[in-house]
C-alpha cells in the first residue's frame, strides 16, 4: 500500500485511511448542514408549544431556537473546518498518487465539489426543511453543549471577522441569520402553498409597521365637515347626500375640529321627536380623538380598536387638520380596496339620447374636449372629475353642477367606500342658463331653500 512521505520525513498514513477519514468528515459536515437547515426553520413558537405538550427534547430545542443565531453560527464554524479538512486530506492522497501539479489539483477540486454538492449541500439540507422538529429535537442537546463549550471561539471569531469588515459589521456575526421571512412568503407562493392574493397581503401587513398615518389618511381637501352650528335636519340631509356615516364637526374653520356627529346618534334622536331636529349638531357630537401625521399605522390600529373608535383626526407638525383616518382606511392597507355590490364598472363614454354625455369622473380632460370639440383648462387638472372640483372649488357630491367653457358639468352617482364621484354628465350649456346645485356636503334645508354653506369635501367615514 502507498504510503506518503515528503523530503524524507517519516511516511504518513496509508492514502486508504486518508479516504476514510476524508470521508468520514464530509458526513459529519453533512449532518451539521442538515442541523443547521432544521434550526434555520424551526419556529420558536411551535417549539414552545411541544414544550408545553412535553415532546422529548423540545425544551432543549427550545433553548436553542430562543438564541439560534450564535448557534447557527457555531455550526456553520464547524461545518467548514470538517469540509475543509476533508479536501486538505484529499489534497494529499491526489498528490501522492498523481504528483504536485494540475492534475492533482484538478482532481480534488472536482471530487470534492460533486461529493460536498451532493453529501452536504443538497440531501442533508432537505432532511433537515423536510423534517425540521425530529431533526432539531434529536440534536438539540448536542447543540446545546456544543454552544456553551465553543461559544467563546466563536464569538473570538465574530469580532475578527467584525474587525476587518468594512464597516460597522454585525454585533452576532454575517455568517449565518435566518431566511427573510418575506422570501419564504415568496417562495411558498412560487411552489403554490399560498395564493399570490395571500402573499400580497402578508406583504402589506409587514408594511404597516413602516407606514404612517399621513399616507393613508384622506386629506382635508376631500373632507366633509358640518360647522357646530348647524340643525340636526341640516347635519340628516348632508349624511344622506354624501354617503357617509360619521362626520366631522367643526368651530371656525377645518382646523377647528370640535367632535364627530354619528348618524345613529342622530337618527336615535330625532327619531319620534320632530322637534329634536332643529337641535345644533354641537349638542350631540361626541369627542374627536386626534393623532399626529406621523404616527405608526400599525400602532395607530391596535389604539383604535382598543378604544372602539372608528375615525381619527389627524394633526399636522402645524397643529392644523391634516385629514382623518379610519379603521377601513387602514384596513385597505392590507386587502386592497373595498368596494360594495353598488359599485359597477362603467363604459368610460356614454352618449345619450338628448345629446348629453355621461363620462367617467376618471376620464381625462383632453378625451372631453375632443367630444365636444371645446378648448378645456388642463393645466391644473387632468380628469372630469378634477375639473368639476376646480370650478365648485370644492369636491363635488351627486346633484352638483358647474359651467365650465360652455359646457355643463352635473355630478351623478358615487363609488367605493368614500363615495367618490363615478360619473359625470355633460351637455352644452343653453344661454342663461346657471347652476343651481352647490358640491359636496351640500345639505337640502327642510323649508326648501338649499344652504351652501354646508358643502365640504368628502370625509372617509
Amino acid at each position: 500500500m502507498t504510503t506518503l512521505a515528503a523530503g524524507g520525513a517519516p511516511a504518513g498514513l496509508p492514502d486508504l485511511t486518508l479516504l476514510a477519514v476524508a470521508a468520514g468528515l464530509v458526513v459529519l459536515a453533512g449532518l451539521i448542514a442538515m442541523t443547521e437547515a432544521a434550526l434555520a426553520a424551526v419556529s420558536p413558537a411551535r417549539a414552545a408549544e411541544l414544550a408545553r405538550d412535553g415532546a422529548r427534547g423540545a425544551r432543549t430545542l427550545q433553548a436553542v431556537a430562543g438564541d439560534v443565531v450564535r448557534h447557527l453560527n457555531l455550526l456553520l464554524l464547524l461545518r467548514l473546518l470538517a469540509e475543509l479538512t476533508a479536501t486538505t486530506l484529499v489534497a494529499l492522497v491526489a498528490v501522492d498518487t498523481f504528483g504536485a501539479g494540475w492534475r492533482a489539483a484538478l482532481v480534488t477540486a472536482g471530487a470534492m465539489a460533486v461529493v460536498s454538492f451532493v453529501v452536504v449541500g443538497v440531501a442533508p439540507r432537505t432532511l433537515g426543511r423536510q423534517h425540521a422538529y425530529a431533526v432539531g429535537r434529536a440534536v438539540a442537546p448536542l447543540v446545546r453543549w456544543l454552544g456553551r463549550a465553543l461559544n467563546p471561539l466563536a464569538s473570538l471569531l465574530i469580532l475578527i471577522g467584525n474587525a476587518v469588515t468594512p464597516g460597522r459589521g454585525f454585533r452576532e456575526g454575517p455568517f449565518a441569520t435566518q431566511v427573510e421571512l418575506r422570501e419564504l412568503v415568496d417562495l411558498a407562493e412560487q411552489r403554490g402553498v399560498v395564493e399570490h392574493g395571500e402573499r400580497q397581503m402578508i406583504h402589506s401587513v409587514f408594511a404597516l409597521g413602516d407606514t404612517i398615518a399621513r399616507e393613508v389618511m384622506v386629506p382635508r381637501t376631500e373632507m366633509v365637515w358640518i360647522e357646530e352650528g348647524k340643525t340636526l335636519a341640516q347635519a340628516l340631509a348632508l349624511f344622506l347626500r354624501s354617503g357617509f356615516s360619521r362626520i366631522p364637526v367643526i368651530g371656525e374653520n377645518v382646523d377647528d375640529v370640535l367632535g364627530v356627529l354619528y348618524l345613529k346618534d342622530l337618527i336615535r334622536r330625532i327619531q319620534g321627536a320632530p322637534e329634536a331636529r332643529q337641535m345644533p349638531v354641537a349638542e350631540l357630537m361626541r369627542p374627536a380623538t386626534f393623532v399626529p401625521e406621523s404616527k405608526p399605522v400599525d400602532d395607530l390600529l391596535s389604539e383604535m380598536q382598543a378604544a372602539r373608535n372608528h375615525l381619527v383626526i389627524v394633526v399636522d407638525e402645524y397643529g392644523g387638520t391634516g385629514g382623518l383616518v379610519t379603521i377601513e382606511d387602514i384596513l385597505e392597507e392590507i386587502v386592497g380596496e373595498i368596494t360594495d355590490e353598488y359599485d359597477v364598472e362603467r363604459p368610460p363614454v356614454e352618449r345619450l339620447a338628448d345629446g348629453a354625455v355621461r363620462v367617467t369622473a376618471r376620464l381625462p380632460v383632453e378625451n372631453l374636449g375632443e367630444l365636444f370639440d371645446t378648448e378645456l383648462p388642463t393645466d391644473e387638472v387632468e380628469t372630469v372629475g378634477g375639473l368639476l372640483a376646480q370650478a365648485l372649488g370644492r369636491v363635488p357630491i351627486p346633484g352638483a353642477e358647474a359651467e365650465v367653457a360652455g359646457l355643463r358639468l352635473i355630478a351623478e352617482g358615487t363609488t367605493g367606500r368614500r363615495n367618490r364621484i363615478d360619473t359625470v354628465l355633460v351637455s352644452r350649456a343653453e344661454p342663461g342658463d346657471a347652476p343651481d346645485s352647490a358640491g359636496r356636503g351640500e345639505q337640502a334645508d327642510p323649508r326648501g331653500n338649499h344652504n351652501r354653506s354646508e358643502e365640504r369635501q368628502p370625509a372617509d367615514a
